[in-house]
């Protein structure tokens, strides 16, 4: 611990951006409440996207000190079988950032050209991790390729991460290259579920500290509707996506007895977009006083509690220097021998 205290900027890594990610997300659904929550609603969506905006930066400025003070910990980040797919993280909470600026602030406002700006570059990062993740794969294994300790629910924040490209870039005038980078996305989701469920089969689940990453599968089903809605198709195949994040809630939540036995850790915020996107889909598509208005709301009510013990715990963690050491993520052995 007295190491880590010295250096606690070193063990600030990719997966931190998952709190901008949950952050975003909540931000999104609480917009999506306006309909029957009226100005509140839109109030607390626009205090979770300063809160969004104030976290990216704090831990861009981070990454950026990590860099220059620690460069052998990124390398680390981008070289580990497991952990490599959370750099996708950054790109992913640049482009929640400009979805929730474009939302908030519409798409004409006067700071148009800073959402922008800010869908490009996300957008264009997003590919490119997208291809540097899957070009791994044509690597021997010894050299970094395709592993199956490294097909964890992780995998779909790089892959499927591409599917938020349409909520901000249709409103910004980018509908072609929004539906074309969508695609891609869509392409590779049910392709990484059949490599997930594989893996189960071959080597067991991933290890106990990243169970939580379970809920990451809530999250293509549940964008994918949104994206489907944002570029004009048809209502109905958006209720299919949401009975798919449904039915996933409900059947990863078989996991949360063995998450609630969990110390505290990084991981635990994947939980909070996926449940985020699932509310967001669920109020967009709930008209006021239908049963399903009822669902969203229960479940905007429950994600914005989980994000604020997120938030407390991570305060804590902070304050005890549980979350500035380093992590047990689990090794190539460990994943085999499960």
């Amino acid at each position: 611990m007295a190491a880590a205290d010295k250096t606690p900027l070193k063990f600030v890594g990719p997966a931190w951006f998952s709190m901008v990610m949950g952050l975003a997300g909540l931000s999104l659904a609480w917009y999506r409440a306006q309909p029957m929550m009226g100005d509140t609603a839109g109030v607390l969506s626009a205090l979770l996207g300063a809160a969004t905006l104030v976290a990216l930066v704090a831990l861009l400025l981070a990454a950026a000190l990590r860099w220059q003070q620690h460069p052998q910990a990124w390398r680390e980040d981008l070289q580990h079988p497991v952990r490599h797919p959370f750099i996708a993280a950054l790109p992913v909470s640049i482009i929640l950032l400009a979805t929730v600026g474009t939302a908030l602030l519409g798409p004409q406002g006067g700071g148009a050209w800073a959402l922008q700006w800010l869908w490009g570059t996300g957008a264009v990062l997003q590919w490119a991790v997208t291809l540097w993740v899957l070009k791994r794969w044509w690597r021997p294994a010894a050299l970094g390729g395709f592993q199956w300790a490294g097909i964890t629910p992780v995998m779909f924040i790089p892959v499927v991460g591409n599917v938020l490209v349409p909520l901000a870039g249709v409103p910004l005038g980018h509908a072609e290259w929004s539906a074309a980078q969508f695609a891609v996305g869509l392409v590779f989701w049910p392709l990484l579920m059949v490599l997930l469920v594989v893996r189960i089969g071959l080597h067991g689940l991933w290890p106990e500290r990243l169970l939580p990453s379970a809920f990451i599968m809530l999250s293509p089903p549940a964008v994918v509707g949104l994206s489907l809605l944002q570029m004009g198709a048809p209502v109905a195949l958006a209720w299919g996506c949401w009975g798919v994040a449904l039915f996933t809630l409900l059947w990863v939540s078989a996991l949360l007895p063995r998450i609630k036995a969990l110390a505290f850790g990084l991981p635990h915020w994947a939980i909070s977009f996926p449940l985020a996107a699932t509310t967001a889909l669920s109020l967009r598509l709930a008209t006021p006083g239908s049963a399903m208005a009822l669902f969203a709301l229960a479940l905007l009510a429950l994600t914005s509690v989980v994000v604020l013990m997120l938030l407390a715990a991570t305060v804590q963690g902070l304050r005890q220097g549980t979350l500035l050491a380093p992590e047990p993520v689990a090794t190539l052995q460990v994943a085999a021998n499960t």
